[in-house]
């Protein structure tokens, strides 16, 4: 009777082993070679966008006008980083350049309380422009 119990507890514990798999250790990720026809090709920088704070810069130069253009950027919380006026200038030549202008007359930049989502915003407005070197 002794032997019952132990001969039940043995099956079950070699039975429930049975179930699992082995351990297989996993190998590690092989790097896998691009064919040319594959390949993308990588994107290329911006063009550099020219500041003109002075519409008198412009004067003798022909130009495009393509638009308005902004940038912001944009603090948070009182906790948070101050808002950058210089982050915003620059996300204003980004967007200017996505237009493909090559230059920006700054009309205004200007750090505002309470704007809505922001405690306070930076935010820089201009005209994005084509400047002819003729």
């Amino acid at each position: 009777m002794r032997v019952l119990p132990l001969c039940l507890l043995a099956l079950s514990l070699t039975g429930c082993s049975l179930l699992h798999k082995p351990y297989k250790p996993v190998e590690p990720f092989k790097k896998t070679t691009q064919t040319q026809s594959g390949a993308s090709k990588p994107q290329p920088r911006p063009v550099p966008v020219k500041l003109y704070t002075d519409a008198g810069d412009l004067v003798s130069k022909p130009f495009r006008d393509l638009g308005e253009v902004y940038g912001d950027d944009c603090q948070a919380t009182a906790q948070s980083s101050p808002p950058n006026l210089n982050t915003a200038r620059k996300r204003m030549q980004i967007r200017a350049s996505n237009m493909k202008a090559n230059a920006v007359l700054v009309h205004q930049c200007e750090v505002v309380s309470n704007a809505q989502g922001c405690y306070r915003q930076a935010v820089c407005q201009g005209s994005a422009l084509k400047v002819s070197s003729q």
